[in-house]
């Protein structure tokens, strides 16, 4: 991804996806719960990558 940005929160989404070979960056071991996609805005789908605090502040919200 070209994106450094989350496009939920705007902060760096510490993607490492494209730098080497696949299975560097700390999403690859990750679930995302289909729902958290709903909460990036349509022009950014599938462009952006979410950084790993959305991502845990929302698999968090979800447990309650």
């Amino acid at each position: 991804m070209t994106n450094k940005y989350c496009p939920i929160c705007g902060e760096a989404n510490q993607c490492m996806s494209g730098s080497n070979e696949h299975g560097n960056c700390w999403c690859d071991s990750e679930v995302f719960p289909t729902e958290i996609f709903e909460l990036v805005p349509e022009e950014s789908r599938r462009k952006h990558c979410i950084c790993p605090n959305c991502l845990k502040k929302f698999k968090k919200e979800q447990r309650k």
